[in-house]
């Protein structure tokens, strides 16, 4: 997540990570601790600190159907598995 949202969000800080960039360097981040909606439940999670375009966590898709239509706007659908 953008600095920014996270400084206007007023997210605490809890520690620092280190990433491995795909040019093979190393980074480090700020890791913050939320708190998030999904599929109706409140969840405790960290966020990376990071000047890009947020990402999903892909542990939050376990037990999901994703359904991603890439092209330039194209719909993503999340289903719960049966």
């Amino acid at each position: 997540m953008p600095p920014a949202v996270i400084a206007a969000l007023g997210l605490p800080w809890r520690t620092r990570g280190t990433v491995i960039l795909a040019n093979g360097s190393e980074d480090q981040f700020d890791i913050y601790a939320a708190v998030m909606g999904w599929d109706g439940t409140l969840r405790n999670i960290l966020v990376e600190a990071a000047d890009t375009d947020p990402l999903v966590v892909m542990a939050l898709l376990t037990s999901y159907d994703v359904h991603i239509r890439v092209v330039a706007g194209g719909n993503v659908i999340i289903e719960t598995l049966p």
